[in-house]
């Protein structure tokens, strides 16, 4: 199916008539959740045979990666296409069919600068579900200090091998490949000597320890890394050039993180949310209500900044150190919007064997936003001194 060369009009109404058949409709009920995200890979276990059919019936005309060419099997929308295509699913209710950091962060940044071996290799895969990947930037000591990698790959002849340890890979115990920073010139000044790598999970040499949360999950991991033969050809770009990939990542990382506060709605209006989870009587207070409507309106206000960044990136200027900026208010609209949730509960929404299912958990696990994709301190320092030009 080519939707590419279709006007706007003509391509909605195509589109309305292919999710009539193809989506099921056990996904459109429009949860977003932890539980309900099909995240694909290898060792992926489907919810229901209509998360594994959603997931299929989108990656075959690529609409798991719906910007992404046609070439390597996305749907190669336009920009206004992409964004009919979200309201669609939208009016349908309908989940997202497949979710992961393939194809958040490793996808974009292998279009920018992945030879065309290593796209033709890893995007197919990842637009189908078929590769789960994680990311591997953070290290113990290193704080927020992302460029101190201590992680080494020493230069073998055929292969680098690879030491070290990283923190905070969210689903490494999950992970088919990981995406990692490593050191492979130690005398090069911080920034400079650091490569971009990809590394297979179940290579020999590297393990995996799962970090409990505060909600009981283990989202985040250790992952070491003894003696692991890597080939050379799974550097991306030029070695010791990584840092300019890194940050290019990072970009990606924090738009995804701000746009994905709508994720919790599913792009209903926060009060039919409310009154669904807590009930219309509940929303008779006043309190509640005004918060909520403080909420609607940040949340408009983050949503067309982003579009406008969005226009701002087609046209080649890039988004920048306003990544930070969206990505920090993004994380506390989410925050807000789950605080919103548990206060419309009650205190029946504490509990997770309850009507409200895994809100509870969704609460406590919306607090690691403040962490994962560079800590809100961070991201309001950057924020401070690049963007409002503040002291250091």
């Amino acid at each position: 199916m080519s939707w590419a060369t279709q006007d706007p009009e003509s391509f909605r109404q195509s589109l309305r008539s292919w999710l009539d058949t193809h989506c099921p409709q056990a996904m459109r009920d429009g949860l977003n959740t932890e539980a309900t995200i099909c995240w694909g890979g290898k060792n992926w276990e489907f919810t229901s045979k209509h998360q594994k059919l959603w997931m299929q019936n989108a990656a075959e005309v690529g609409l798991t990666t719906p910007r992404w060419p046609a070439a390597y099997g996305g749907a190669g929308l336009s920009r206004e296409q992409d964004k009919i295509y979200l309201e669609e699913l939208a009016r349908i209710n309908a989940r997202m069919p497949l979710l992961s950091f393939g194809i958040w962060m490793l996808g974009p940044a292998l279009l920018a600068f992945g030879s065309e071996a290593q796209k033709q290799k890893y995007l197919p895969q990842i637009i189908r579900g078929e590769q789960r990947w994680c990311q591997g930037y953070s290290e113990p000591g290193a704080g927020s200090d992302l460029a101190n990698v201590q992680t080494k790959a020493e230069d073998m002849g055929d292969h680098y091998l690879i030491n070290g340890q990283k923190i905070w890979t969210s689903y490494a115990d999950k992970a088919d490949w990981i995406f990692a920073l490593v050191r492979t010139d130690r005398d090069a000044p911080k920034h400079k000597g650091i490569s971009f790598i990809l590394i297979d999970m179940e290579s020999e040499g590297v393990s995996t320890r799962p970090i409990q949360l505060i909600s009981g999950a283990s989202a985040f991991c250790e992952t070491f890394f003894d003696n692991v033969k890597v080939p050379k050809e799974n550097v991306v770009g030029e070695v010791n050039k990584g840092w300019d990939i890194a940050k290019y990542l990072l970009t990606h990382e924090r738009e995804m993180i701000s746009g994905n506060n709508q994720g919790l709605t599913s792009g209903r209006p926060l009060g039919a949310v409310l009154a669904q989870t807590a009930g219309e009587e509940r929303l008779s207070d006043a309190s509640l209500r005004a918060a909520a409507m403080e909420c609607e309106i940040d949340a408009l206000s983050v949503g067309l900044t982003l579009e406008r960044y969005k226009d701002q990136a087609e046209a080649g200027a890039g988004v920048g150190d306003a990544s930070a900026m969206l990505k920090y208010m993004g994380t506390e609209l989410n925050k807000q919007r789950y605080e919103l949730m548990m206060s419309a509960g009650g205190s029946e929404a504490i509990d997770t064997d309850g009507a409200h299912g895994d809100l509870a958990m969704d609460w406590l696990r919306s607090k690691a936003n403040s962490i994962e994709g560079g800590t809100s301190e961070v991201m309001l320092g950057i924020i401070s001194r690049r963007i409002l030009g503040l002291p250091g």
